[in-house]
């Protein structure tokens, strides 16, 4: 399990999408209270932008790299 104390920002891509998928085994639990279910999905909209976030960073570096001719083998 992860530790409860690590901020979204500091989570790996790979612990993030665990994350959400906990979120959405909330959500998807009928028992979940309306509330709960607002908490919920606001985490997990702040998760999903924290992934896009560094997706895009990634990206850019892929781009540069690219650009400057090298490690030409990860264009897509």
């Amino acid at each position: 399990m992860m530790e409860q104390d690590k901020k979204k920002e500091d989570l790996t891509l790979e612990e993030s999408f665990e994350k959400l998928e906990e979120l959405l085994s909330i959500l998807e639990n009928r028992d979940t209270t309306l509330e709960t279910s607002f908490q919920t999905y606001q985490e997990g909209m702040k998760l999903i932008k924290s992934c896009n976030e560094k997706l895009d960073t990634v990206e850019k570096k892929m781009q540069i790299i690219n650009e400057e001719g090298e490690y030409s083998d990860f264009q897509g």
